[in-house]
């Protein structure tokens, strides 16, 4: 009796086998993960450029694990924490290829005047203190950051190439700040213009102490920066070699000034590939690239020019042919002054990246405002609606930037196996509704305030539009202790004051 029992119970052993294998793994067996995102409408910026509705990107360490529908990724994956994205927009953080440190603090002050120039050169180079720059770097980091801003260059200084590379006290005082925020971050160091030594003013408390800084002094500070923090904040830090651009209508230099320029330059950029990190150089126009190509011999795949107006056709083959790659900054007064051929650049297989050129004097880290302004720009140039499709523009700002940083294997696209640097961005407003075409929505009305979520690194740095990493109130008071300090010292407040052209007129009047 007991035998017949033992057979009849086999098909049923076998019918329930069969169906704990058809009902998946078991809670037990699911791999674990650090961070679950789900339900989330994914622009994934990938080769195929896909849009995956209802999906889910599973983060384990600082990497992108897993990618797909939210029932399957659910199915594979348990983590410690799920973000629901139900009415989000996921898509790779931001990537803003030209900014200025020490912008963040300056901001409008001798617009309208014609004295921003030498009040940049004032407060940077004799103004500024440790504090100054730690401010500067905390206050643009969280705006970057509250923008969607993963990724960012940043020139350390501003104006007529005013570096703060004097001493490395003031890069070591900036990089701790930013390294606090937590975002991705290049600070592009090197040399001031010709002719040296320049000089910088130290201050303790209020004694200041002037002192004559040589070229090679300027350089030595760019390497000590370099072995302290490249790759700092796992891998997040980077140094980026910067030499200020030649322009060659400026006139003609004589034959000793020339080696001495060519020397300088070529000391430059061999520190930049003996280290192996991007190079450098802002203001690029007419002739210049050709100089900088035929005369200092100093382009090449790693090199990153920004602005770059009014190209010649022989410069836009120059850039293709070295695979050169170039900033484009729409927004930037540059931009106005000539015409960066940024569609012409892309058609001849130049890599093209997005900036803002800082937020200095007049505008700001939002690379939502920079990508429609650069429609906006090309489009009015060629009297063509069609010209530079907002899909092209979107990978400017995502998967080229990254190409042009050199780090297109990392970031720039939501993949498996990339860093996850991912911004969530809330699409139920007004301005962005109703929720179809999402990718339009986003190229075309989202604005840096529609940022809900930032993650770099796979960690989670803002949530629901809260800084996680460092008190933002703090950093508003100190912000503006520290430029009322430089002011004091520089003596110019009067800056601070609103000029009667502000109110202006228009040419015909």
């Amino acid at each position: 009796m007991g035998k017949i029992k033992h057979t009849l119970c086999l098909p049923i052993l076998a019918a329930l086998i069969a169906a704990a294998a058809c009902s998946g793994p078991g809670p037990g067996d699911l791999q674990p993960a650090d961070i679950l995102i789900t339900n989330a409408t994914v622009i994934t910026m990938d080769p195929e450029r896909r849009v995956l509705e209802n999906a889910a990107i599973a983060i384990v360490g600082d990497r992108i694990a897993a990618l797909g529908p939210t029932a399957e990724i659910e199915a594979k994956y348990t983590a410690g924490r799920e973000i629901d994205a139900a009415g989000n927009v996921a898509m790779p953080g931001l990537i803003d290829g030209h900014g200025h440190a020490g912008h963040g603090l300056v901001k409008s002050l001798g617009t309208d005047t014609g004295e921003w120039y030498g009040a940049t050169e004032s407060i940077y180079a004799r103004g500024s203190t440790e504090d100054f720059w730690r401010a500067d770097a905390l206050l643009t980091a969280v705006e970057r950051l509250r923008f969607g801003v993963t990724t960012g260059l940043t020139f350390f200084g501003g104006g007529d190439s005013v570096m703060r590379s004097d001493d490395p006290r003031y890069g070591d005082a900036y990089l701790a700040a930013i390294e606090e925020v937590g975002v991705r971050w290049f600070l592009a160091v090197g040399p001031r213009r010709p002719p040296f030594p320049r000089t910088y003013a130290h201050w303790d408390g209020d004694t200041r102490t002037e002192v004559e800084v040589s070229f090679e002094q300027m350089l030595e500070t760019t390497e000590t920066l370099i072995k302290r923090w490249n790759g700092a904040s796992d891998g997040r830090i980077h140094i980026a070699v910067m030499m200020p651009t030649h322009h060659p209508e400026h006139g003609s230099l004589p034959e000793a000034d020339l080696r001495d320029l060519i020397r300088r330059s070529q000391a430059a950029r061999d520190l930049s590939l003996r280290y192996g990190l991007r190079f450098t150089q802002d203001g690029h126009t007419r002739g210049t690239v050709r100089f900088a190509h035929d005369v200092l011999g100093i382009l090449g795949p790693d090199a990153l020019l920004s602005h770059s107006t009014e190209l010649t056709e022989e410069e836009i083959r120059i850039c293709a042919e070295t695979d050169t790659r170039i900033v484009h900054n729409p927004s930037a007064i540059a931009s106005i002054n000539g015409r960066c051929p940024a569609t012409e650049l892309m058609a001849a297989g130049v890599t093209v990246m997005l900036g803002s050129d800082g937020v200095a004097p007049d505008r700001s880290y939002d690379m939502f405002r920079h990508m429609f302004q650069a429609m906006r720009y090309h489009r009015f140039h060629f009297r063509d609606p069609d010209v530079l499709p907002a899909g092209r523009v979107l990978a400017m700002a995502t998967i080229d930037a990254a190409r042009a940083l050199g780090l297109e294997d990392e970031i720039g696209s939501i993949e498996p196996g990339k860093k996850a640097d991912i911004i969530l961005i809330d699409m139920r407003r007004p301005h962005l509704y109703p929720p179809q075409m999402p990718l339009y929505r986003v190229a075309y009305f989202a604005n840096g305030n529609d940022v809900d979520t930032v993650i770099v690194n796979g960690e989670v740095l803002m949530r629901r539009r809260e800084v996680m990493t460092v008190d933002e109130a703090s950093v508003l008071e100190m912000a503006k202790r520290e430029i009322e300090a430089a002011l004091e010292r520089t003596g110019l407040e009067h800056l601070t004051a609103t000029p009667e052209s502000f109110w202006g007129r228009s040419p015909s009047r």
